[in-house]
């Protein structure tokens, strides 16, 4: 998996996060449930991101990747 992937992973999840505070604080159905969906997008992301980290042989190159 291209860094790019994970980067866009963890914006999904930000913007479900953003969507679901907003579903939250207008009391909307569904709010507490984006909020669960998009952290645990974002998390997922994080760990992706440090297992990428962690298994790259090159740290210059890795943005590259």
């Amino acid at each position: 998996m291209k860094v790019k992937h994970i980067i866009a992973i963890f914006l999904l999840g930000v913007f479900i996060t953003i969507i679901g505070a907003l579903f939250k604080i207008q009391h909307w159905p569904y709010g507490p449930e984006l909020l669960s969906v998009g952290s645990f997008t974002e998390g997922l992301a994080i760990l992706l991101g440090i297992w990428k980290l962690l298994t790259t042989k090159k740290f210059k190159d890795f943005l590259n990747s």
